[in-house]
């Protein structure tokens, strides 16, 4: 049985509302009151399906009839004139099995939860180290700078193999990739200073490994030295870009919501109160884009072999039905007692985070050891202090002033 969607068509990617950071955009949340399947306007003049239900975002990401190769015809794009970019050297996020799982294997042994758990001391004293730096002779500090974005762009340096003195360099061309507003050429340029870092870097690991990510890579004999670039390139931005993000915006949310705080204290609540902040957060607020493969009928909808769909994995961590409750707060405001195990802030099925093993240890970390230390944090500044990353595809925070 099937129906006829709304005639109302949703503009893709949408702005959220300044007056409401912490919340996914106002016309997602609209979208996802309308009906599960919509339909949206991408800025290419092209339309697409738009997933918002957590039933149907989760088909979405875990059905084979839905393809992650962005070299599918139909296949949406978020951004006009980057496609080729994309083409021209794609990750096994947007491979398909098996060269999806061929590449991904070769580097999953190193996030898996034993590994990450046996790095807990070793993070454990980056974080403190740039809490001690952060405060030494001050009382005020950016949140961002001086610590959320610190703490991760180091781990996955020392994991990688990448020199933590390059990070002004990487983190800048990071920000050109994840930035909505960079032209063609600009992105263009700066994936092939990237590219060329890390190839090189990766040439000089292959004379000389050690024992690092990278240097494991360069020393294979079935990647390609583009691969083993393009590996590095995913690695080394979503080793830092969406941690320090998440960083940075659970505290600013966790400052306006002081009351919630302590249960970072118990080492049995937080667990749990992290993956709340990852399913209320949910830093991936544009969506996973996919194209159908074959007719799928989904929430009452038929999608049609070639059409693309974006899943709203923003909303559907919002779902009253999944995350509601007579003992909670309302599904789309932040409860650090809600069981939020089945969020899908790291995507699901086969293409879902590699690294969540190792961001959830660093939020659990970071977030702990922040507030035991610092007991008296609050905002030194709001309104023009305090900066969220409106025009980046991971949202976030440029910059959060806080003393204490």
């Amino acid at each position: 049985m099937t129906s006829t969607p709304t005639a109302r068509t949703f503009p893709m990617p949408a702005p959220r509302d300044a007056a409401c950071p912490f919340s996914p955009p106002p016309a997602y949340t609209e979208a996802a009151a309308t009906a599960p399947i919509t339909r949206a306007a991408l800025p290419d003049g092209e339309s697409c399906w738009l997933a918002t239900g957590y039933a149907e975002v989760r088909t979405i990401l875990s059905d084979r009839r839905f393809s992650a190769d962005a070299r599918h015809p139909g296949f949406p794009m978020l951004v006009p004139g980057r496609r080729e970019a994309l083409l021209a050297n794609p990750s096994f996020l947007r491979l398909d099995d098996p060269e999806h799982a061929r590449q991904r294997r070769m580097v999953t042994g190193d996030f898996l939860v034993k590994r990450v758990e046996a790095m807990r001391p070793g993070i454990q004293q980056i974080v403190d180290e740039a809490l001690d730096r952060m405060t030494d002779g001050r009382t005020e500090a950016d949140l961002v700078a001086d610590f959320a974005l610190p703490v991760p762009s180091l781990v996955i340096c020392l994991l990688l193999g990448v020199p933590y003195e390059d990070r002004d360099r990487f983190q800048g061309l990071s920000r050109t990739l994840l930035n909505k507003h960079s032209s063609a050429e600009e992105v263009q340029a700066a994936s092939d200073e990237l590219r060329e870092y890390l190839g090189g870097l990766a040439a000089r690991k292959r004379e000389e490994p050690g024992n690092d990510i990278l240097s494991r890579l360069a020393v294979r004999d079935d990647l390609t030295p583009d691969e083993v670039a393009t590996t590095g390139i995913l690695l080394l931005i979503a080793g830092h870009e969406t941690t320090a993000n998440m960083i940075s915006l659970s505290t600013a949310l966790l400052l306006d919501q002081p009351e919630q705080i302590a249960r970072l204290a118990d080492p049995a609540a937080l667990p749990g109160a992290v993956e709340e902040l990852l399913r209320h957060l949910t830093i991936v607020d544009h969506g996973l884009p996919r194209v159908a493969l074959e007719d799928v009928e989904l929430g009452g909808t038929v999608i049609k072999a070639g059409e693309g769909v974006i899943a709203l994995i923003s909303t559907a961590n919002q779902d009253e039905e999944m995350f509601g409750g007579a003992d909670l707060r309302p599904a789309d405001e932040l409860d650090l007692d809600r069981d939020a195990r089945r969020h899908m802030a790291f995507g699901f099925g086969v293409h879902q985070c590699l690294g969540q093993p190792l961001a959830r240890a660093e939020l659990q970390i970071a977030l702990a050891t922040l507030f035991r230390r610092l007991p008296g944090l609050r905002p030194a500044a709001t309104g023009e202090g305090r900066k969220f990353r409106s025009e980046a595809f991971i949202y976030g925070m440029r910059s959060l002033p806080v003393t204490w």
